[in-house]
């Protein structure tokens, strides 16, 4: 009598159980979390010159000219063609259309072990989706890097990447500081349009400085980018406005106001891209000092590039120059960079590359490829040439 009673018991527990199980099932299936994550590695070489271009002259009929000096410096580095990432990303949907998601990415420097520790200041954004569009909050690459990475064969990664990145990120002169920034933004509110509309894509972003002084806007950045994407066309204009750490004195706040245009077009052998980008650094003043404004300085880079896929081979190279107008200084600092490069595709996921590069300077710029120290460039040596190379292997998960 005992048996019949369990036999009767078991399978309504089993159905409970089932419906417990269907219950996670369908709870699970509207939300989803992601691990992901790069691991590159490479070994890389590079090398600077500078020289003395001075002579004897009637004032001066005894100087000796010092020749050149050149330094250079051998690593194994991370992040070579792609940069190494550890992230976490999930979505839930909320139904009606609607989808909440969060993205952290941490940067990881596999060649020590990432000795700085784990942050995660590449990305950390939480986000509402839906017909309406995208609402993103938090921090997150800036509009007008876009154009910058989208355009660049090696998406500004590595010693090829493209001039825009190292000098978006330096001081141009006059006593600006770097925009910081250039590539990402903190305490950001984001919007980006729905994906379906013909080909038409765009954000906006806006950053709070979160500075209780009237006079500091440092870190505030407004801008925007619109383009369109159809078939082998992409094409795409940014602008932005950001605020950079302040002047000489209390009551100044210095600007870089960033416009950019690039386009790129498949034509199935290869993509050709182009684009070119103009920044302004100028500085507001509260109270204009009497020894007058700062100078302002502009700078115009161009990028012309060509990736040629191969079976499962990829052929890439770049020519980018900037081109510096400090108003009130003498001469016009320009710099040049040609780069090539190679990628071998072991998978979908790991692939080995070579990236060679060399960056020309003129009439006082001192640019170099993106990875190498800084170059000497002084009262008595010019800044004239960087070379580097990079030999790696990439992986992602």
């Amino acid at each position: 009598m005992t048996r019949i009673i369990e036999k009767r018991k078991f399978p309504i527990a089993l159905l409970a159980s089932a419906a417990a199980l269907g219950a996670a099932s369908s709870a699970s299936a509207q939300s989803s979390v992601t691990v992901f994550g790069v691991v590159d590695a490479a070994v890389s070489h590079f090398s600077n010159t500078s020289r003395d271009p001075r002579g004897p002259t009637p004032a001066d009929p005894l100087y000796q000219n010092r020749g050149e000096i050149r330094t250079s410096t051998s690593m194994l580095r991370h992040s070579g063609t792609t940069t190494s990432r550890l992230g976490f990303r999930g979505t839930e949907d909320l139904g009606g259309g609607l989808a909440a998601s969060f993205w952290l990415e941490a940067p990881v420097t596999n060649d020590d072990g990432n000795a700085a520790g784990l942050t995660f200041v590449r990305r950390s954004t939480v986000s509402l989706s839906g017909p309406f569009g995208e609402i993103r909050l938090g921090r997150d690459y800036t509009p007008t890097f876009w154009n910058d990475s989208t355009f660049d064969p090696w998406a500004q990664i590595g010693a090829g990447a493209a001039l825009g990145l190292a000098a978006g990120n330096s001081s141009p002169g006059n006593g600006f500081a770097a925009n910081g920034n250039y590539a990402r933004s903190s305490n950001s509110v984001g919007y980006f349009l729905p994906p379906k509309l013909g080909g038409i894509y765009g954000q906006a972003m806006y950053s709070f400085h979160e500075s209780a002084v009237a006079t500091s806007r440092a870190g505030r950045y407004v801008g925007g980018r619109l383009g369109y994407a159809n078939g082998p066309l992409n094409i795409a204009v940014a602008y932005a406005e950001s605020s950079l750490p302040e002047g000489a004195f209390v009551g100044t706040v210095d600007q870089a106001r960033i416009f950019n245009l690039g386009g790129a077009y498949n034509f199935g052998v290869a993509t050709l891209s182009a684009a070119v980008s103009r920044t302004k650094y100028e500085r507001d003043y509260g109270n204009t000092p009497v020894a007058g404004r700062a100078p302002e300085v502009d700078m115009t880079g161009y990028l012309l590039a060509v990736t040629a896929p191969v079976g499962s081979h990829l052929i890439r190279a770049a020519y980018s120059r900037v081109d510096y107008d400090r108003h009130g200084a003498a001469g016009k600092p320009r710099t040049s960079k040609l780069a090539v490069g190679y990628v071998h595709n072991l998978s979908k996921r790991t692939a080995l590359y070579a990236t060679a590069a060399r960056v020309n300077n003129r009439n006082g710029a001192s640019l170099v490829v993106n990875g190498a120290p800084a170059i000497a460039n002084n009262a008595t040596y010019t800044a004239r040439s960087s070379t580097g190379y990079d030999f790696g292997l990439r992986h992602s998960f």
